[in-house]
């Protein structure tokens, strides 16, 4: 009788673990795709990267998030916003990329009704032209 009033709760907590986990860890994916995206656009290369399009710094945060995210529900896409880009920057002006994404609970949302089952992420990643 009593291990069956204290299972819910050991679930409960559990399932909030593992789920908070996978949020902790995405939100370093995210991260880590807007450190890698301004890398790819302070880089001196002749022709610069552009900041949309193929194979740009948008592409690069895109694959690396499709690569990395862990999502077993809704997949939702990351919205790269990038600041300052420049074809001709100059030395030492700043670059910025910005990564928003909708983070989609999967169980706990079912347990506690106050939690959401969306949640806004962002990363941003500041760094001078090379």
């Amino acid at each position: 009788v009593e291990f069956a009033l204290i299972l819910p709760m050991l679930i409960v907590i559990t399932f909030g673990i593992i789920e908070f986990g996978m949020l902790v860890y995405n939100q370093q994916v995210i991260t880590n795709a807007s450190r890698e995206g301004a890398r790819v656009g302070i880089v001196a290369s002749v022709p610069r990267v552009p900041a949309t399009g193929t194979n740009s710094i948008d592409s690069v945060v895109q694959n690396y998030c499709a690569n990395h995210l862990v999502t077993f529900g809704t997949q939702n896409n990351p919205v790269t916003t990038v600041i300052g880009y420049s074809a001709t920057a100059p030395f030492s002006s700043d670059l910025t990329v910005q990564v928003n994404y909708q983070y989609s609970f999967l169980v706990i949302p079912n347990f506690i009704p106050s939690i959401t089952s969306l949640l806004n992420m962002q990363a941003v990643t500041v760094m001078r032209y090379e």
